[in-house]
């Protein structure tokens, strides 16, 4: 089976709309302190490139976690395997996210967070599928682009670990 990858967002399109979300990011939080936690390991590269357009001061943290289940498909159990390195109470935090599918492990980590008493506490993605969501109080406070259901990668998503440093966001299409 060979794999082709048609291109749903283009890298231009991608720079434009991440530079509409800094915008949007320096103006509410002017005057204000960041704190950046990005979400291993897809959300690296939108991370990056949002942090280099933000005029705020920013800090940075890391977490990561894994979903169980069986296949492709997530039973909704969370585990958490890096947590922060540096405690978030009190301070403006983004959370930092490449794509939303069902909120299965935002809305565990948006629990998390909130329990450790940031003075705010945001949700910034690259992409939302809204069509998915299974834990609809899961608020994007930021989002770049809004997708239908489809099996994405580029800009950090992967494909068993490839793709992710396709420039572009672009849809899997085998030819079977």
């Amino acid at each position: 089976m060979s794999v082709k990858i048609r291109t749903l967002i283009s890298e231009e399109e991608v720079s434009r709309r991440i530079d509409e979300i800094a915008a949007k990011i320096n103006q509410d939080y002017q005057g204000k302190e960041l704190h950046l936690i990005c979400i291993l390991k897809g959300s690296v590269f939108f991370t990056a490139e949002l942090a280099k357009r933000l005029t705020v001061p920013v800090t940075m943290d890391f977490m990561s976690c894994s979903s169980y289940g069986s296949g492709t498909v997530s039973k909704g159990i969370v585990k958490l395997v890096k947590d922060l390195d540096e405690p978030v109470e009190g301070r403006d935090v983004l959370l930092i996210e490449d794509i939303i599918d069902s909120g299965n492990t935002l809305a565990y980590l948006m629990e998390l967070l909130k329990g450790r008493k940031p003075a705010t506490l945001k949700l910034c993605t690259l992409l939302d599928k809204p069509s998915r969501r299974v834990h609809h109080e899961v608020k994007v406070d930021y989002c770049c682009f809004e997708i239908e259901d489809l099996f994405v990668v580029g800009c950090g998503m992967d494909m068993d670990q490839k793709y992710r440093n396709l420039p572009f966001v672009g849809v899997v299409e085998s030819d079977e």
